[in-house]
């Protein structure tokens, strides 16, 4: 790559983190370029498409956080506090960071990295449910799909939330996690969603 073509790709990637922190990852590419003082054609031209600059530059930094996440729950002493911590630590990055708040909706299937940590998150998720569910903490029927349907749900209610001035989201992340304890679960009225579904669901 040329030098002007790697700084072109630097202010991209540098636009396109921002951007898709404040609003994001569907915030228009044209609006990426601008920020970054360059054509739109520039952009195609050095990345080819959204997914592409996805890959780029959100697959290593949701990775890092959302298998931070992962590790602290497992290697909490307590299997439903580590559950619920992280349920929380996943819908707090749902409500003050809008990128990561897109990452679990799988709306980029074709962004492969991307889709690679959501992979490994969810497989993360089984890890993390079924330590609860063994010592009795956590309702036995509860799955990561479930868990993955919730923060799907969840996802824009809490940005939405957070950008009124509100921490609301919590009350309803509290509320959730109380009617998932084992003392409180009844009987559910219908199966969970395969993953397969939820993807169909999820993306347009």
């Amino acid at each position: 790559m040329r030098a002007d073509a790697q700084r072109n790709a630097a202010k991209l990637r540098a636009a396109a983190a921002g951007l898709f922190q404040e609003q994001g990852l569907q915030v228009s590419l044209k609006e990426i370029a601008r920020r970054a003082g360059v054509s739109h054609g520039t952009l195609y031209n050095l990345f080819g498409s959204r997914e592409a600059l996805l890959d780029e530059v959100v697959a290593d930094l949701a990775a890092a956080r959302l298998g931070a996440a992962a590790r602290r729950a497992l290697s909490c002493p307590d299997a439903w506090e580590g559950f619920a911590g992280y349920v929380s630590e996943v819908c707090e990055l749902q409500a003050v960071d809008p990128a990561m708040g897109d990452v679990l909706t799988r709306r980029f299937p074709d962004a492969s990295r991307l889709m690679a940590v959501c992979d490994n998150s969810f497989t993360a998720a089984e890890s993390i449910i079924e330590r609860a569910r063994l010592d009795g903490s956590l309702r036995a029927d509860f799955t990561a799909s479930d868990l993955l349907f919730f923060f799907a749900s969840h996802a824009p209610l809490a940005r939405a939330a957070a950008s009124a001035g509100s921490d609301a989201w919590r009350r309803g992340v509290a509320f959730m996690l109380d009617g998932l304890r084992t003392a409180a679960a009844t009987p559910v009225p219908a199966g969970p969603m395969s993953v397969e579904q939820i993807n169909r669901l999820l993306v347009p």
